[in-house]
């Protein structure tokens, strides 16, 4: 499962699903960690942009999965709110793999700048990605998968040179992690369109994307009111690309929507 958590905004919701659903590989993008406090919510101010979030998703995502390995990627340590207290908050993307499945290899690795421990930064922020790499008893096969959160651009989606960087780098981490005959999964919030250049670089490392490729007409819920249904994606290695692929619109846990992909 591949999804954004929009901080843990829809926090009732978002627990119980992946507590319900548990999925053996859960990749979290817009994840917050605040080990400075015990406040269950702070917040997230940017301008006119404020938003509630959950000051501990990460331990609360690893709490309802207790059989899965937690791992941390902070991209960026900032300033959240709890009234006018500023508290420190570290933000980036988060990894469970169940215990069944040994992570044999792993790399965090940025994508577009370094880690940004002032403050969360001018746009385009800080991005990075994790690569775990896990062998699957049942099936005899290593799988690897990667995640990212793609870089924001506040004058949209379209493809610019920090974009076009951002995507080779990916393509670069899924180079080093995968072995030849590995079974591959790219997927995470690329903040890009459908015809972004994106896909044309990780085709060359023999990557097709389900979203596109199953004619699905959006990543989103009806908590995003902006332009533009884009954004999540989840590309295959080509033994893959039969395997059964979803995009759950119910329950709505975020204003993304969850990916699955089942092998």
């Amino acid at each position: 499962m591949s999804l954004n958590g929009w901080g843990g905004k829809l926090h009732r919701e978002l627990i119980a699903y992946l507590g319900a659903a548990a999925p053996d590989i859960l990749c979290l993008q817009e994840v917050v960690h605040s080990p400075a406090t015990d406040k269950a919510w702070l917040t997230y101010r940017d301008g006119d942009h404020v938003l509630p979030q959950r000051a501990n998703l990460f331990g609360e995502v690893a709490a309802a999965l207790p059989d899965h390995q937690a791992i941390f990627c902070p991209a960026a340590q900032g300033m959240l709110w709890d009234g006018e207290v500023p508290v420190p908050s570290q933000w980036g993307l988060a990894t469970f793999v169940s215990r069944d499945l040994p992570i044999v290899e792993q790399a965090q690795r940025f994508v577009h700048k370094t880690f940004s421990p002032n403050g969360f930064g001018e746009h385009p922020r800080s991005r990075n990605a994790h690569a775990v790499r896990v062998y699957d008893f049942r099936r005899g096969r290593f799988v690897c998968v990667v995640h990212m959160h793609g870089l924001r651009d506040l004058a949209g989606k379209a493809d610019t040179a920090e974009r076009i960087l951002q995507a080779e780098r990916l393509a670069d981490l899924v180079r080093w992690i995968s072995s030849e005959g590995d079974d591959l999964v790219v997927c995470g919030d690329f903040n890009v369109e459908p015809d972004s250049q994106t896909f044309q670089i990780l085709a060359r490392c023999g990557l097709t994307d389900l979203v596109s490729a199953r004619g699905n007409a959006s990543t989103r819920t009806r908590h995003y009111t902006k332009p533009g249904r884009f954004a999540d994606y989840m590309l295959v290695s080509p033994a893959l690309e039969g395997a059964d692929f979803s995009v759950v619109y119910e329950p709505e846990v975020s204003d993304h929507t969850p990916l699955i992909l089942e092998i």
